[in-house]
């Protein structure tokens, strides 16, 4: 039986592998929608907070596709890493040709591209701020071939349809997550949280 790592053993294991901000803030920006869903499900959330957490722990290491995450795989079992965990990291990955069958497998592939699209949006607001992105805005901008191209739209398409929600209410469940962790995301930009009833 695995004894599960908490949440700091798994931050610093991905701060280990991954020095850059903008990296470490999309896992906490999929580890927010993540962990909102599993809170929504019933599930488990500090297992579903560590996947997120960990999801793309070894992309600087490893930036060349098929590498992330299959080779990140083994790392993570050293570190006594959850299989089911491991499992659902390698599922993320088209690619790593493992199924995503379970709640969280899915869960994660729906939040992932989404999360740093919403982010991307969030930096080219007037106000630099997660508070003014809300679904339209997030599909205008899934049109705009040229706005943030490293993200997969039709992942994020896919990864709705998988877990059965429609695409238009995954959106409006991520932005408002995001905008819950707004401060800890460095997405709350210039504009403070609106106040409760306005």
């Amino acid at each position: 039986m695995d004894t599960m790592l908490d949440r700091e053993q798994a931050w610093n294991i991905l701060c280990e592998f991954t020095k850059s901000e903008g990296l470490r803030k999309h896992a906490l920006a999929v580890e927010t929608c993540v962990t909102a869903y599993a809170r929504k499900l019933g599930e488990d959330e500090p297992k579903w907070s560590l996947t997120a957490l960990l999801h793309d722990f070894d992309w600087e290491i490893h930036p060349q596709s098929p590498d992330h995450p299959i080779k990140g795989e083994p790392i993570l079992a050293e570190r006594g890493v959850d299989a089911e965990i491991r499992r659902a990291i390698l599922s993320h990955a088209n690619h790593s040709g493992v199924p995503r069958v379970t709640p969280l497998e899915k869960t994660l592939y729906a939040c992932d591209e989404l999360a740093g699209f919403i982010t991307a949006i969030s930096y080219v607001k007037p106000h630099r701020s997660v508070f003014e992105v809300d679904v339209a805005s997030v599909r205008k901008k899934m049109k705009d071939k040229a706005f943030a191209r490293s993200v997969n739209r039709q992942e994020i398409v896919d990864g709705a349809a998988e877990l059965g929600v429609p695409l238009g209410d995954h959106i409006d469940f991520c932005v408002k997550a995001m905008q819950a962790n707004a401060e800890a995301l460095g997405i709350m930009g210039s504009l403070q949280a609106p106040e409760a009833g306005s």
